[in-house]
C-alpha cells in the first residue's frame, strides 16, 4: 500500500471499530474537562475518573477551587501522581480564569497554553472536545501507531501531529484522535503488538519481517 491507501484503510477500519468514540474523561463542562486532562498526565483515564468526583464534589468551578488550599487539592489528587505540580497548576489556572476570563475557560489555544500546567496537548484536547474546534492531540498511543502505520517518521509528537494533520481531513480529526487512542490501548499496545500483530499493522505491512521499534515521544 502507498500512504494514501494506508490513510483510507485506517479511516475505514477505525470507523468500523469505533463509530462513535466516547470522550474517556468524565466531565460536565470545559472547566472540569480541563482539570481532568491536566490530571491525566502520566496517569490512566480510569484513575482520573475515580478521583475527579471527589475533587469536583468540593470544587467544580474556578471560584470554588480557589476556596481550597493547594494542600487540600494535592491531598485529593495524590493518587493521580505528580500531585505537587498538578495541585499548583490547578490553583494557578483557576486564579487566572477568575481574574482574566470571568471564570470561563477561553476557547483559544494560545490562551489555554498560557495557563499554568497546560501544554499543547492539553489545550488541543480541550479545544477539540469542549469547543468542537478541529485539533489533533497526539499522545504516546497516537505517536506510536502513526509510526507503526507508516504515517510519520516524526521523532517527536509535534512532528507527528503536523504529519497527521496533513494526511487526514479536518472533519476526521476529532474522532480519529479518540479512535487511535482506543485502538492503541486495545489492539496495538506498546508491548502487545510489535508492528506485526494487530490487524491494521498486518494489513498495512504484510511483509514486515522484524519488530518495528517506534521512536519514543
Amino acid at each position: 500500500m502507498n500512504k494514501s491507501e494506508r490513510v483510507k484503510f485506517v479511516l475505514s477500519e477505525l470507523a468500523e471499530l469505533y463509530p462513535n468514540p466516547p470522550i474517556p474523561l468524565s466531565h460536565k463542562d470545559p472547566y472540569t474537562l480541563l482539570i481532568a486532562v491536566l490530571l491525566s498526565a502520566q496517569c490512566t483515564d480510569v484513575r482520573v475518573n475515580q478521583i475527579t468526583p471527589q475533587l469536583f464534589a468540593k470544587a467544580d468551578n474556578p471560584y470554588s477551587m480557589l476556596k481550597l488550599s493547594v494542600d487540600q487539592i494535592r491531598s485529593i489528587i495524590r493518587p493521580c501522581g505528580l500531585s505537587p505540580m498538578k495541585s499548583k497548576g490547578i490553583a494557578g489556572l483557576s486564579r487566572i480564569l477568575v481574574d482574566q476570563y470571568e471564570g470561563q475557560v477561553p476557547a483559544d489555544s494560545a490562551a489555554l497554553e498560557a495557563l499554568p500546567s497546560v501544554g499543547h496537548k492539553t489545550a488541543s484536547v480541550v479545544m477539540a472536545q469542549a469547543f468542537n474546534v478541529p485539533a489533533f492531540p497526539v499522545d504516546t498511543h497516537v505517536h506510536r501507531l502513526a509510526q507503526r502505520w507508516g504515517l510519520t517518521t516524526g521523532k517527536n509528537v509535534s512532528v507527528t501531529e503536523r504529519d497527521l494533520k496533513r494526511l487526514f481531513p479536518k472533519t476526521a480529526w476529532h474522532d480519529l484522535h479518540l479512535q487511535m487512542i482506543f485502538y492503541g490501548r486495545e489492539h496495538c499496545s506498546a508491548r502487545g503488538c510489535d508492528g506485526r500483530v494487530c490487524k491494521i499493522c498486518r494489513t498495512l505491512f504484510p511483509n514486515r519481517k522484524h519488530a518495528f521499534k517506534a521512536r519514543k515521544s
